[in-house]
């Protein structure tokens, strides 16, 4: 089921009825990492000028800084999360109809969160993906258990995250967490898919309007395994 999804949620990430809000999505990605980046290294340069270490040794001054750009690159690589989810909120009603529209033609169409409180939940959730990515960012260095931290950090919440934004659009946000666990292999392979897109540096960008087609599907295919009248969307 879920590869039928993923494909599905390809195909429809580079769709003409998707393609402008691909574009968009893309645009406000690289809009706030390259802020992110701006800020990070403005942040570097007033240590640097700062420190009486610095001034004194300019050699050890320009490593210092080599060494401080690649941790940028590490860094964003574990900003991007969040990045994503925050992305997703602004996008994921427009997006989500045209999926349910083209792919689901017979089904009830979903009914948008009004958009300051998708906003919101976005931003409450992309701020609790920053934090534990930072806790992640502590074991970086330390083989094996960095990278699997990262990963599963990023599996759960993403699954969470993308699965109860588009199972939102039929249910209650509580009834659509309550879903989440009751299918928890499904939604959590769901999310691992997600989270190895974010360690490949371009396809990483994809990642907002990828899960959103995804997750719409995935819901959808759960949503037939519930039993009795439950089985069926509902609008909340």
């Amino acid at each position: 089921m879920l590869i039928q999804a993923a494909l599905a949620a390809l195909r429809q990430t580079f769709s003409p009825p998707l393609r402008a809000i691909l574009w968009k999505s893309l645009g406000l990605t690289l809009g706030i990492l390259l802020l992110t980046w701006i800020g990070l290294t403005r942040l570097i340069q007033w240590f640097q000028a700062s420190h009486p270490i610095a001034q004194a040794y300019p050699l050890l001054d320009s490593l210092a800084y080599l060494l401080a750009g690649f941790g940028l690159f590490v860094a964003l690589a574990y900003v991007m999360p969040a990045v994503s989810i925050l992305v997703a909120g602004f996008f994921l009603d427009d997006a989500a109809a045209i999926v349910e529209r083209t792919d689901f033609p017979g089904d009830p169409p979903g009914r948008a969160m009004p958009w300051g409180t998708a906003i919101l939940y976005a931003l409450r959730f992309a701020g609790l993906t920053l934090l534990i990515n930072l806790a992640a960012l502590v074991v970086f260095f330390v083989p094996v258990v960095g990278l699997a931290a990262f990963f599963a950090a990023n599996a759960y919440l993403l699954a969470r995250e993308y699965f109860e934004m588009a199972a939102a659009r039929f249910r209650p946000l509580p009834e659509a967490a309550a879903m989440r666990r009751r299918f928890s292999p499904t939604t959590l392979a769901a999310g691992c898919l997600l989270a190895g897109m974010m360690v490949v540096p371009v396809v990483n960008l994809l990642t907002p309007l990828f899960g959103i087609a995804l997750m719409v599907h995935v819901h959808k295919r759960l949503a037939r395994r519930l039993p009795g009248p439950a089985a069926q969307d509902r609008l909340r």
